[in-house]
């Protein structure tokens, strides 16, 4: 018998309504839901009691004081702790992740000894103390064999650090490089003592030549909440904002008035705001004032000002004018992106507050006071921050100083964040011996010989104390919201440890012991530490500062103009020198900065045409140290002769969210130094372009 085609319809229809009434489709789906629940890998809620702990993370250049939510006592959110001095209830792009970060696919399980294939083994606690021991014991009172740096200029934990170099006989313990470098340098060179601080907040006009207060210097989280606290969104404006850099960045924004003046040059910009400053009879009562003022009369004129760095002389004598007539003005210099700037960029800004009559005065530059040491033995705060990194590298690298026997690197990565960083991390490789105690496995762990991993800022005991800008002394600390997910173990227990066993006593037998013993020496209580609160201090230094105008003399030059100039800036979504990009933060990455795996730089139309350049092209930019390759983006709030370029892509390490994604340019940043200082500085680097 044959189907026509009114047999097929009705076959058809019958089997789907058939199909319909049967259970056994039904029954099937359903059970097939049931058994897929069950997977193993599908992440499950978790239920049970939802508590709020404090907590201080340190995943960018400066601390945040964090409020963790919990449930059943795995965090699963972090916000800003509103009660705490030290970030005003900010939390920042990196903080806010910090629960998930718990997890990342980049943290370091336990630790690890590098094996003869370039793999890594893992080894119990015990063995890596054992072998880090050996090491430490051969070089034991040989001075230059040991050398340390850290990346975390605010914590007890690098005084005992500090302290163990000392009690090996090393004077190689160093910081990060950091704005605060400069400063240290500077206030050693004008005389004074303590660390510089500013009083945003009771500041009405608030000038910043490069600092990059938004995004790279200083406190960020806490110059915004400062900024949104005396700008308030339709409420009266307590505080007027102007910015001097190179390009239109967050800072020049939201700033009343945007400057360009090209990176490294901050310190001409000053001396030239200076000079109309005196010619209306600004003065002060220090004793070389009178060479200072020879020096700015006779060198920074307006007409050489404007032919060093194109600032013309009415908008310069309009700022001093209005300087000169706010109540309570502050002048902040720094670098564009928290690091390389010399010492005379704020040497030159401090003398215009002195001008102002702005030192030691509410809403103007403070000199605050250090927090007393836990370790007797340890470096004080001032003396480490002076010590130049980046200088003593260099000089490995040109074998002008041998390389040490052993370098250890605690909460820092140098051989992506430091500046020429393919010089740098040759000079690293010259170490025998390279260990990392790093949370994550960073471009310095991967090449380490020896990985002990410290706990998650979330896993741990910590400290911070008083961050570089802020302008009143503080210390916040916090005890461990969750127990370690992995087998890390505190840095600051290792050395302990350690050094009892090589016979240096540092007076600790627990990390815990420590910052308890450092809160009662600032007469802080450590119960209302842990708890959120910050222990704030109005306690300042005496004595008057000088202009150092010999200093100035010297290190102040004149560019010659005609190059391209690279001017870098820092974000905190796509991480800092220590945090590569949060996974959670890739959908925050702009396309101007990235693009696939391409990196964008930025430059205006007119630079791009004598650059023979145009929106989309590749370029590749060349600097002392090694060469990027980028995409052009054309973007007229860039200065003539200027790149702007974003750091914290081309991670060679970490992970899929950060691994081969655009370039480091910090590779093609030229180190020099500094005349008249001798530190190393990098600002003003300059690049060819093909």
């Amino acid at each position: 018998m044959g189907i026509d085609r009114r047999t097929f319809i009705q076959l058809v229809t019958g089997g789907v309504v058939g199909s319909l009434f049967t259970p056994v489709i039904w029954k099937s789906l359903d059970d097939a839901a049931i058994w897929s629940q069950n997977w193993s890998w599908i992440p499950r809620l978790k239920y049970g009691q939802i508590t709020e702990q404090a907590t201080i993370s340190k995943f960018g250049p400066s601390p945040c004081s964090l409020m963790v939510k919990s449930v059943a006592g795995s965090p699963y959110v972090a916000k800003g702790n509103a009660d705490n001095e030290m970030s005003k209830g900010g939390v920042d792009a990196i903080s806010a992740g910090g629960a998930q970060l718990l997890y990342s696919p980049s943290r370091v399980k336990g630790p690890m000894k590098k094996v003869a294939d370039g793999k890594y083994e893992s080894i119990s606690w015990d063995d890596a103390e054992k072998m880090l021991s050996k090491k430490l014991s051969a070089v034991k009172g040989q001075a230059g064999k040991l050398a340390i740096v850290s990346g975390d200029a605010t914590g007890t934990s690098t005084e005992v650090l500090s302290a163990f170099a000392a009690g090996m006989g090393s004077n190689d313990c160093y910081l990060m490089p950091g704005d605060e470098q400069a400063a240290a340098v500077a206030l050693e060179n004008m005389g004074g003592s303590g660390q510089i601080g500013y009083d945003l907040e009771n500041s009405d006009f608030v000038l910043l030549i490069g600092a990059d207060a938004m995004n790279s210097w200083g406190s960020v989280v806490r110059n915004q909440r400062v900024y949104a606290d005396n700008r308030p969104t339709g409420g009266d404006i307590e505080s007027v904002y102007v910015y001097a850099g190179p390009f239109l960045n967050s800072t020049a924004a939201i700033s009343d008035k945007w400057i360009p003046v090209a990176p490294g040059t901050g310190a001409i910009f000053s001396l030239g705001l200076a000079y109309h400053m005196l010619n209306a009879g600004a003065s002060a009562s220090v004793a070389d004032f009178a060479d200072f003022k020879t020096l700015v009369m006779s060198r920074f004129t307006p007409d050489k000002v404007e032919k060093a760095i194109g600032v013309a002389p009415g908008v310069m004598a309009g700022l001093a004018k209005q300087l000169m007539s706010a109540s309570a003005p502050l002048v902040i210099s720094g670098s564009e992106f928290g690091q390389g700037a010399g010492a005379v960029d704020i040497i030159a800004a401090s003398a215009l507050n002195m001008l102002l009559g702005r030192v030691g005065e509410k809403g103007g530059m403070k000199l605050l006071a250090e927090l007393p040491l836990a370790v007797d033995s340890a470096v004080s705060r001032a003396e480490l921050s002076s010590r130049d990194f980046a200088g003593y590298l260099a000089a490995v690298a040109t074998d002008k100083v041998k390389a040490p026997e052993v370098m250890m690197a605690y909460e820092a990565n140098p051989v992506y964040a430091m500046p020429q960083a393919t010089t740098m991390a040759a000079a690293i490789a010259k170490v025998p011996f390279l260990v990392s105690f790093s949370t994550w496995m960073d471009e310095t762990a991967s090449t380490a010989d020896l990985i002990m991993p410290n706990p998650h800022s979330f896993e741990r005991f910590d400290d911070a104390q008083t961050p570089y800008g802020v302008g009143t002394a503080m210390l916040s600390a916090c005890a461990p919201v969750i127990e370690p997910l992995y087998n890390g173990k505190s840095t600051v227990d290792v050395i302990l440890g350690v050094a009892s066993g090589l016979g240096i006593d540092l007076g600790y037998e627990s990390v815990e012991a420590v910052l308890q013993a450092k809160a009662e020496k600032a007469g802080a209580d450590w119960d209302s530490l842990v708890e959120g609160a910050a222990y704030v201090s109005d306690s300042t230094e005496s004595g008057s500062l000088k202009f150092a105008a010999s200093v100035l003399s010297k290190a102040v030059i004149m560019p010659k103009g005609g190059e391209i100039a690279l001017a870098p800036y820092a974000k905190l979504n796509v991480g800092s020198s220590t945090m590569a990009i949060p996974p959670l933060n890739c959908v925050t990455v702009s396309k101007f900065e990235l693009q696939g795996k391409d990196l964008f730089v930025q430059i205006n139309g007119k630079t791009a045409k004598k650059l023979n350049a145009s929106e989309g092209s590749k370029v590749k930019l060349a600097g002392a140290g090694g060469e990027c390759v980028a995409r052009v983006h054309i973007n007229e709030g860039v200065m003539n002769d200027v790149i702007a370029a974003p750091l914290g892509f081309g991670h060679t390490a970490w992970d899929e969210f950060s691994r081969g994604k655009g370039d480091n340019i910090s590779k093609i940043l030229t180190v020099g130094t500094e005349p008249g200082t001798g530190m190393a500085v990098w600002t003003s680097s300059f690049v060819s372009v093909a």
